[in-house]
């Protein structure tokens, strides 16, 4: 017994080390849980950089160049900033789309989107069937925009139009240059309404009770306390819902290339991408240009959402 304990208490004696206590709670992973976590990591990883990071970067990368789509890579010639120049200078599409996207964007930011919060606030009240109000309000968002688009054709054909034979009217509302952006803008902001509604009832629902008991205590209405209490608690909604807004209003696409290619009225950014990537005139480079515009102007607010998560996780 004396030597087992003058072996163990002395490794220099020529006993053997027992190796250290592993923590406890701490497991080590195996083999095939480590195969899983990189399968896990590497494959959205990926997909990421080949559907999303891939397509941008050479998106950005034939912004200077004079391709056409057709051909070999070792055609393709370098012009610099040509493309550039001439979508800003010798391109009269550029300027009405531009116009129309900034239209888009504040329709949205002070129509469905202040909409959609006061739907929100009314819901959060728990009202009789706020249930089916809720899914009324929303069945819109499952919606592709191309769909809603068909949709409203219904509502705004001149001949069998239910706006039409409510007005007593012949109106072409998407024919028309004068009035179809906003027909469109009206059909666009019921999906986005449901959007915004969904976003601001969740973050109503996350604020703490007492919150409102406390501002109750102290006196203030409704209308103060959502002003003073519950708007400031819910700033990172609120980014969320800027950073969306603007997004949605500069890839807006498919409602008015359904409606007549983004033509007419319709001018917008991204149709101007796609007549110019697959369209008739093939023209990659100067279409790659325009997209690159677009991802700059994107890039400005995701740049503000991500330093506002980052602050919140700080």
């Amino acid at each position: 017994m004396a030597d087992t304990a003058v072996r163990e208490s002395a490794p220099g004696l020529g006993a053997v080390r027992r190796p250290p206590r592993r923590p406890r709670g701490v497991r080590t992973l195996s083999t095939g849980d480590r195969v899983t976590v990189v399968l896990m990591v590497a494959v959205p990883t990926l997909v990421v950089v080949g559907l999303v990071w891939g397509p941008a970067l050479a998106t950005v990368l034939l912004s200077f160049t004079d391709w056409n789509g057709i051909g070999n890579i070792a055609d393709i010639n370098p012009v610099g900033w040509e493309n550039y120049r001439n979508a800003t200078t010798n391109y009269p599409p550029f300027g009405p789309a531009i116009e129309h996207n900034i239209i888009w964007l504040v329709v949205f930011f002070f129509g469905p989107t202040l909409l959609g919060i006061l739907l929100a606030v009314v819901l959060d009240r728990e009202l009789r069937g706020s249930r089916i109000y809720q899914s009324i309000f929303f069945m819109p968002v499952v919606l592709s925009l191309a769909l809603v688009g068909f949709i409203w054709q219904l509502i705004y054909s001149r001949d069998q139009g239910l706006l039409n034979a409510v007005l007593g009217t012949e109106t072409d509302w998407f024919g028309d240059p004068d009035v179809n952006l906003w027909a469109v803008l009206v059909a666009a902001g019921w999906r986005h309404t449901g959007y915004i509604m969904l976003l601001y009832l969740a973050g109503l629902k996350a604020v703490d009770p007492a919150l409102r008991e406390a501002a109750a205590v102290d006196g203030a209405g409704e209308v103060r306390t959502f002003l003073r209490v519950i708007w400031p608690v819910m700033r990172p909604v609120n980014v969320v819902v800027l950073v969306i807004t603007v997004i949605e209003s500069l890839r807006a696409f498919d409602i008015a290339w359904v409606i007549n290619k983004g033509r007419n009225g319709l001018e917008l950014i991204s149709t101007l991408v796609t007549q110019n990537v697959i369209g008739e005139a093939s023209r990659v480079g100067f279409g790659s240009a325009l997209a690159t515009i677009m991802i700059a102007i994107s890039t400005v607010f995701i740049v503000i959402y991500l330093v506002q998560v980052m602050r919140e996780q700080r």
